[in-house]
């Protein structure tokens, strides 16, 4: 059976989308269409729309949202561009906590948007500068696209994405604040001014981000991000996650990211797991602080793990 070309591309998100009106000008007929779908040439991205079937298998969660917004795009029937967590996930944002059924979209019409078939329409103010191209899409900036992520998810899963996008150098607190401060009549910012306000380009990770989030949640003291471990003759020897200083606490986030990241090629887990407990030991040397680890699981339980940093804290006090 006769295949659409492919464009090629480094992007599986970027794989061509065949509207099914562009496959009828191309000589296909339904019964053509329903043979590549059932033969897996072609794979259904949404209704009316189709893609490469081998590039859609290989994608994840947010990579085929991709793929969904951008046949929401082509079909769509007035000028708009991808907006909210839309545009965030192009910046490759963490996708934790985020909400993927729903396409956002911002018409440029300005006329009032619509909610329905899995895409959300937009109406806002446009401003220059708002509107960039990514991956081949127009998106709306990191920063527009960072606030508007705040009107739409909670404040972890929102901290998460803009944390990300300070740490990547895609904006700055201070564009997020000029930016905010015109968000005349936008809806649902209830959560918006928390996550400013909690926003911290020095946090590095998805996991390093819940942990900050769950010390402000339980009302614990906020450690510090980061902070700097100096030998005795003040050289910067290591970094660790969190620390509160005036107690003489730190707190490393032991995600399987983390470790992957310090593998040197063909090294195995274990030797990465016995220089970092000597990291740990050297830290201890040189500061005499107690250590906290959490792991995923950790911050599966939150009340639990918040109770056991509590405690910590105040052992380490008294």
């Amino acid at each position: 059976m006769m295949r659409p070309p492919v464009r090629p591309d480094d992007d599986p998100r970027n794989t061509q989308v065949f509207l099914r009106r562009t496959l009828l000008e191309q000589g296909y007929d339904d019964y053509a269409i329903s043979r590549m779908v059932k033969d897996c040439v072609l794979a259904r991205v949404r209704r009316g729309a189709y893609a490469d079937w081998a590039a859609g298998k290989v994608l994840p969660a947010a990579g085929r949202h991709g793929l969904v917004a951008r046949a929401v795009v082509q079909q769509a029937k007035t000028p708009v561009v991808l907006s909210h967590v839309s545009a965030a996930l192009e910046y490759d944002v963490p996708d934790w906590g985020l909400d993927l059924d729903d396409v956002h979209v911002t018409r440029l019409d300005g006329r009032l948007g619509r909610h329905e078939a899995g895409v959300h329409q937009h109406c806002g103010k446009v401003l220059a500068g708002d509107v960039v191209r990514m991956n081949g899409v127009d998106v709306m900036s990191a920063t527009r696209a960072a606030l508007e992520v705040t009107t739409v998810a909670g404040v972890e899963a929102s901290l998460a994405v803009v944390n990300h996008l300070l740490h990547a150098g895609h904006t700055t607190l201070r564009q997020l604040a000029e930016r905010y401060a015109v968000m005349d009549h936008w809806p649902n910012t209830l959560h918006t001014d928390v996550v400013l306000r909690l926003a911290d380009p020095r946090i590095e990770s998805l996991g390093e981000t819940r942990t900050y989030h769950l010390c402000f949640r339980h009302s614990l003291p906020m450690p510090e991000p980061q902070y700097e471990i100096k030998d005795e003759r003040g050289v910067v020897v290591a970094r660790v996650d969190f620390a509160w200083p005036s107690l003489g606490v730190f707190l490393e986030f032991d995600g399987k990211v983390k470790y992957e990241k310090l593998l040197a090629p063909g090294e195995s887990a274990s030797p990465v797991v016995i220089r970092e407990k000597r990291r740990e030991d050297e830290i201890r040397r040189l500061t005499g602080w107690r250590c906290i680890r959490l792991t995923w699981a950790d911050l599966a339980q939150p009340d639990r793990t918040a109770t056991m940093i509590r405690a910590a804290l105040e052992r380490a006090a008294a």
